[in-house]
């Protein structure tokens, strides 16, 4: 080190070697030495003056030129910016001599003034980019709700201003009270069910080994348009059986667990010589049954086409002791010819109906027809009784649930808001959903945590901020909707099935012709909307930050 920084030294005269370190501030002011091993004995210092003082002692040398010289005088590169230590005051020997210069990449341009660097693009480029987001911005969406609120506080022919008297009559009509009534069933029951079976989804896809086939199924309705989804469901909705997906299911269901061989056309004949008559609902005999006796029950009114598969009827078979036997068919022959009250060779028997025998008003035995339409009641102690088809029997089989009615409308919509909407909330829940760590979870499960409560307390408290956004965005779409409201409800219940966003087009274009009341909607609704985005946007940030 002492070499690197003082550079090397002359030997002494008489061969001395150099200083081992380069002299302090005291040496270098000429401040007294004491005694030293290396200083000159008078005898040197005598032969070197007699020599006519040409030349001093080394160590007289080094003191003369300063720290960091040579015997020759030369000066250390290292020191060679600094003044010679020939002052006593050691700030003015340690000045620099010369201003040390700075390096630069390169020689600056004549004039040319430094100032703080920028990093990214100027801010004329930046205006440059965001003008046409800012334009579109403002000509698709500031502007519009602007000129909403504007045209909001006039009448229908925008001539006369009304103030807030479009407002009031949102809240005093009562067709449109039944837009709001219906927006708050959407809001409460739509978003949280769909936010639910996506969270269903999620969790079971990771469980199955198909699991990508079947996110994909779900989210496939994604990407069908609103209205295309809307034209399926009302299909899918349609009344009849043959016709309509959800009834064809239900019915088919229904004939699995039971069958209905109902004769809703069925009925006795209207004249005095008919043996039964109608009571009620239900076909009854006219003159009290004894048991041993043949009883007939001869009906009319049933469609060829109910009887297309239907056996030929025969004759009441003979009764014995404690029964009542008997004949349920239809009494009609085709082409005439027919015996009134008796069973003919041709004519058809009414296979599967519930035949009763009731004394005092009380059930005491029951039978169904065979496909022959004969039917036997056993078990009967003496006494009349009255032999009764019951209503039951002519009931019409049932035919689906009525989806598109003024009851079940809103309900059917919002199943196929849910159709197509529960794909997006599982792939977003999904996604939240990988991101848990799975130590949490094998950690609960080493304590003894059953499935449902590792769900319960880890898997949901963790995934709260992903459901909760599935919620908002879920909130702000079900206050928008209006394609599948306006494709799937018939235009006979569109009142009972009318959803704001609906309302606002109907009353302004679709033949109210009412501007003024239809902007007036839209900013109710804008209203209504604002506050989940903004709900939304700071969730956004938080995550972001």
């Amino acid at each position: 080190m002492t070499e690197r920084l003082d550079g090397p030294r002359a030997p002494r005269g008489g061969g001395d070697a150099a200083r081992g370190s380069s002299p302090g501030p005291d040496d270098a002011a000429g401040s007294p030495a004491g005694p030293h091993e290396d200083s000159p004995s008078p005898a040197d210092a005598g032969t070197t003056a007699g020599t006519g003082g040409a030349t001093g002692t080394a160590g007289d040398a080094a003191e003369a030129t300063g720290p960091g010289t040579g015997a020759d005088g030369d000066v250390h590169p290292a020191l060679a910016d600094v003044t010679p230590a020939t002052s006593a005051d050691p700030a003015e020997r340690m000045t620099p001599a010369v201003e040390p210069e700075i390096a630069t990449a390169g020689p600056a341009a004549p004039g040319a003034v430094r100032g703080p660097s920028r990093l990214g693009p100027s801010p004329t480029l930046a205006i440059l980019f965001l003008l046409p987001g800012v334009v579109l911005l403002g000509a698709m969406v500031i502007y519009p709700i602007i000129y909403s609120i504007f045209r909001s506080l006039y009448d229908s022919t925008g001539n006369a201003f009304v103030g807030l008297e479009n407002y009031g009559a949102i809240f005093s009509d009562s067709g449109t009270l039944t837009t709001i009534r219906n927006n708050l069933i959407w809001v409460v029951v739509a978003p949280a069910m769909v936010t639910v079976i996506g969270l269903i989804f999620a969790v079971l896809t990771e469980r199955i080994r198909w699991a990508t086939a079947f996110k994909l199924i779900v989210f496939m309705p994604m990407a069908v348009s609103l209205m295309a989804s809307g034209v399926i469901f009302r299909l899918v909705y349609e009344q009849a059986p043959d016709r309509g997906v959800a009834n064809a299911v239900i019915t088919s269901v229904q004939g699995v667990f039971g069958s209905h061989n109902g004769f809703p056309d069925a009925r006795p004949r209207e004249n005095d010589q008919a043996p039964i008559a109608a009571q009620q609902g239900a076909v009854v005999t006219k003159q009290p049954a004894q048991p041993g006796k043949a009883v007939l029950v001869p009906l009319v009114g049933v469609k060829p086409a109910d009887l297309a598969t239907a056996s030929t009827a025969k004759a009441a078979p003979q009764a014995g002791p404690g029964e009542l036997a008997g004949t349920v068919w239809v009494d009609f022959t085709q082409g005439g010819g027919g015996r009134l009250n008796e069973v003919d060779p041709t004519e058809k028997a009414l296979a599967g109906l519930t035949v009763e025998a009731v004394q005092n008003g009380q059930v005491k035995a029951t039978a169904t027809t065979g496909a022959d339409g004969t039917f036997r009641l056993t078990g009967l102690s003496a006494g009349d009784y009255v032999v009764r088809l019951p209503q039951s029997n002519f009931e019409a089989a049932f035919g689906g649930v009525s989806w598109l009615g003024p009851t079940l409308i809103t309900p059917a919509i919002i199943g196929a808001f849910i159709w197509v909407w529960a794909g997006f909330s599982m792939v977003l829940i999904a996604a939240g959903l990988s991101a848990i760590p799975r130590d949490a979870l094998e950690a609960a499960r080493i304590d003894g945590a059953t499935e449902w409560q590792v769900f319960r307390k880890i898997t949901v408290p963790l995934l709260s901020p992903v459901l909760l956004v599935v919620f908002v965005t879920m909130i702000i779409n079900t206050l928008k909707v209006f394609d599948l409201v306006f494709v799937i409800a018939p235009g006979s219940v569109q009142p009972q099935a009318n959803v704001i966003a609906l309302e606002m087009w109907r009353v302004a274009f679709g033949g109210g012709n009412n501007q003024g009341l239809g902007s007036a909607l839209a900013i109710f609704l804008l209203i209504l909307v604002l506050p989940f985005m903004i709900i939304n946007i700071r969730r956004f940030r938080r995550d972001n930050q």
